[in-house]
């Protein structure tokens, strides 16, 4: 039986499909396409009052929330297009809702671990992580995945999987997405979050008989000199830390520490840098140190072995043998 807004084409009746279905999908492009015209336009007029760059906080939450309200809308809206009070979509919603829960679970996980990074303290664009394995800045928050800009490995672990070839704390060049469902089984490691701060080391390896307080002393100038010291923004970031969670007080000020090797005395100096610009810092300070321990004579170790002695060994070319037996002829001869 053919109802009477059933669609023909040709005479054929296309099953499912009738005038209403028709308008309702017309309704539906229509809202669509202007809800998204909205928001863009919503989101360059966000751009322009606020200003600041691309990781400014202000635009990021502004763009998120104007993200929100937009899906809320585009939900509601289809619903009311397509859900009439005298349609019954009981079982239809639950078999729906049952197959994308299982064929999309990854999606749903991706779109839960969204809203909870954005009301959680776990990450923001901006921030210096490691999460899913990709160290490196994150540049966009989605819905699903998040983008970081990669960053090289510190050489103690430039060994990790997926390998790199910068071998500090900067940008490869490479833009990784990462799940957003990845912060429910992986930690993930935040360098900016409440503590804008990183304690590095420098290993210094001199011998037993070398100037070991004259040493010590050098290390301590050129940390004071480039890293963090007397700080009260350092300071005030580490009180903000101690007031939220149950952390021991830490020193902020250069120390070297000794350690007896079979080698060498190995000075470990520990010192506090921001958390970018790691590696012009480190730079600065080995370059302070190489000319201070060349000025005062103190060489850097490595492993050499001592020969305290030898023994003597004659070499034995056979010719005084041949000699003897040659005279040892002569003489029978001659006797």
């Amino acid at each position: 039986m053919v109802t009477a807004d059933a669609v023909q084409v040709f005479g054929v009746t296309l099953v499912g499909v009738s005038t209403t279905t028709g308008v309702k999908l017309l309704f539906s492009l229509t809202l669509i396409a202007l809800v998204l015209a909205v928001r863009a336009l919503v989101l360059r007029l966000a751009r322009r009052s606020l200003g600041g760059g691309v990781g400014d906080p202000r635009r990021f939450w502004v763009r998120q929330g104007i993200q929100v309200i937009v899906a809320v809308i585009l939900v509601l809206g289809l619903i009311s297009i397509w859900v009439t009070p005298d349609t019954d979509i009981t079982t239809g919603v639950g078999l729906i809702s049952a197959g994308l829960a299982f064929a999309l679970q990854q999606v749903i996980l991706s779109l839960a671990a969204y809203f909870v990074i954005l009301r959680g303290d776990t990450f923001g664009v901006g921030d210096r992580i490691t999460l899913g394995g990709v160290r490196g800045d994150v540049v966009r928050l989605g819905f699903l995945k998040t983008t970081i800009m990669e960053m090289g490995q510190p050489p103690s672990v430039a060994s990790t999987d997926p390998a790199v070839w910068v071998h500090s704390r900067q940008y490869t060049g490479r833009l990784v997405t990462v799940t957003n469902g990845a912060i429910f089984t992986e930690p993930v490691y935040n360098y900016t979050r409440d503590f804008p701060y990183l304690w590095e080391e420098i290993a210094l390896p001199i011998s037993y008989d070398a100037d070991r307080t004259t040493a010590e002393t050098i290390l301590l100038t050129a940390a004071r000199t480039h890293a963090v010291t007397d700080d009260a923004a350092a300071r005030d970031a580490l009180a903000h830390m101690q007031s939220r969670y149950a952390m021991a007080d830490a020193s902020l000020d250069p120390a070297v520490y000794w350690r007896i090797t079979g080698n060498w005395l190995e000075l470990t100096l520990r010192f506090l840098v921001p958390h970018r610009g790691v590696r012009e810092i480190k730079d600065a300070i080995s370059r302070d140190l190489l000319t201070a321990l060349d000025a005062a004579g103190i060489g850097i170790a490595s492993a050499t072995y001592e020969i305290i002695g030898a023994a003597v060994v004659h070499l034995d070319t056979g010719e005084t043998a041949d000699a003897d037996h040659d005279g040892g002829g002569a003489d029978r001869s001659g006797s």
